[in-house]
């Protein structure tokens, strides 16, 4: 498939703003953290016009209360990825519910996904959740922040993800491995960079 890919669009940030509200109200007996993460919140940067957000939990015990309280919410759960990610809950938001668009509300081990859950046209946003004291919120938080404040990392960004949804991907998943190498190295400068109490 062929992924959909935008000059940045202001809009992007109202979408996350009404998206963190819904959120944080579903969620409000945790104790959660709710940020804007991605392409799409980075100003001047071209994105699949679909929200990434990442849901920060004070408490990692609670991560399993998250399918919980979003259940009949216009959210597809990938418990499939549980498995190779346990410290992570992947949702993704739909336009409208699965159960009107023919859809699961929930990907369990072993199942297919369906094709039709690729029609990006489809979404309004992706949700991580994770532990808020973790690697992983460091690194995407940091990765973010980078972008914003080095514009030669971020048109370097820019001119790869130009190339690459040129080309004709399975999935998602699969276009965001041919970022990874980029992605990991500029990682690792930006948690330094983020993290240098000089900066």
């Amino acid at each position: 498939m062929i992924l959909p890919f935008e000059p940045y669009n202001p809009q992007w940030d109202h979408q996350f703003t009404a998206v963190k509200k819904e959120l944080e109200h579903s969620l409000q007996g945790l104790s959660a953290t709710v940020e804007h993460i991605g392409s799409t919140s980075v100003a001047g940067l071209a994105a699949k016009p679909v929200i990434d957000i990442l849901v920060g939990l004070d408490d990692e015990t609670d991560l399993d209360q998250v399918p919980v309280l979003l259940k009949g919410k216009n959210y597809v759960y990938y418990e499939k990825y549980n498995e190779d990610m346990p410290y992570r809950r992947f949702f993704v938001l739909l336009k409208q519910s699965p159960v009107a668009l023919g859809l699961p509300e929930c990907i369990l081990p072993g199942d297919d996904i369906a094709a039709k859950m690729q029609d990006h046209d489809l979404r309004i946003a992706h949700i991580h959740v994770i532990p808020a004291q973790s690697e992983h919120w460091l690194r995407h938080i940091a990765f973010r922040d980078y972008l914003r404040s080095h514009p030669d990392a971020r048109k370097q960004y820019q001119a790869l993800k130009e190339q690459l949804v040129k080309r004709e991907w399975e999935d998602g998943n699969d276009y965001n491995d041919g970022k990874d190498a980029f992605i990991k190295a500029h990682e690792r400068l930006a948690v330094a960079w983020y993290t240098n109490p000089q900066r």
